[in-house]
């Protein structure tokens, strides 16, 4: 592990949260990636106080100090959390193949971004596969038979894929309006239950794409029409250090799923050799990030339950 090095790109999205990008910073600088893209947005003109957070905020990617191009795309105004983070990724797909994303407050294990590089290499021709996760929301899934598997859901704290997968991408998932769509989904998460809460989501999306200021539903839903999987370690890499009042989706720090354990795994990762989902993760994914936690914030915002 001494020896290796990073090589995949790595995109930092990040926004007016000085202390949570210091510390994730920290951490891609101990990957030392030889290419950094920072997609930043820019301050909303009604929050006193924001552009200095977004300044002080920039400033940290100037400390890079080891050898690496490093790509900006910083906005002048606010674009939100849908808008900015979907048209920084396209932004960086235009220019290389596959990278690996991080935003300002998930913080990764050292061992997150060997796990990427792997995982893009081993599927990068395997068009089943579309995205890899860093989250394992159930912190431990057979660790003791595998080093990770497959998901119709896996988590965007920390995540990589392939420009050939996001080409699929539709801020306005207009492909939802189609029936036809609808009923493969539904035979993809094959539960009504599951496909039920899926659709709620995907509705308000289709007929309002900006009022959830959200652009990771309009990811899960491209990866759903194309009857995508996501690779998930067995123990989790990722942890998110920004709930809490100043964060705009993860506000309650009594959440379930805030600040998971940082889990490490065993090296060298041993390949699967087989491709399938596996439903009883699942499952298990959707109780306890879905049904206890997502569709609980949906029914008080818009009352659709």
């Amino acid at each position: 592990m001494t020896s290796w090095q990073l090589k995949t790109p790595v995109a930092f999205i990040i926004f007016n949260r000085p202390d949570t990008t210091a510390k994730v910073f920290e951490a891609i600088r101990e990957a030392k990636p030889s290419k950094l893209f920072v997609i930043a947005d820019g301050p909303r003109a009604d929050k006193p106080g924001e552009a200095e957070k977004c300044a002080a905020t920039r400033a940290i990617i100037e400390q890079v100090d080891w050898k690496c191009e490093v790509i900006k795309n910083y906005s002048d105004v606010n674009l939100g959390c849908g808008i900015r983070p979907a048209t920084g990724i396209t932004w960086v797909f235009e220019q290389v193949e596959e990278a690996i994303f991080l935003e300002d407050d998930c913080l990764p294990h050292p061992s997150f971004f060997t796990f990427c590089e792997q995982m893009l290499n081993r599927y990068k021709d395997d068009e089943r596969i579309m995205m890899i996760s860093g989250t394992n929301f159930l912190e431990e899934w057979k660790f003791n038979i595998q080093d990770y598997h497959f998901s119709y859901y896996g988590g965007i704290w920390g995540w990589a894929s392939w420009k050939r997968a996001w080409k699929y991408y539709d801020h306005e998932i207009k492909l939802w309006g189609r029936k036809e769509i609808r009923d493969r989904i539904c035979d993809v998460l094959s539960s009504d239950k599951q496909f039920k809460a899926r659709a709620k989501i995907f509705w308000i999306t289709y007929q309002n794409s900006s009022c959830l200021n959200a652009w990771d539903y309009q990811w899960s839903f491209a990866r759903l029409a194309q009857s995508g999987l996501s690779v998930v370690p067995a123990r989790n890499l990722i942890s998110n250090i920004g709930f809490g009042e100043n964060s705009t989706h993860t506000k309650s720090k009594n959440s379930k799923i805030a600040e998971l354990k940082l889990l490490d795994l065993k090296y060298p990762i041993k390949m699967n050799d087989f491709t399938a989902v596996d439903r009883n993760y699942d499952r298990k994914f959707f109780k306890k990030v879905i049904e206890n936690n997502l569709l609980a914030k949906l029914k008080k915002k818009f009352n659709i339950l």
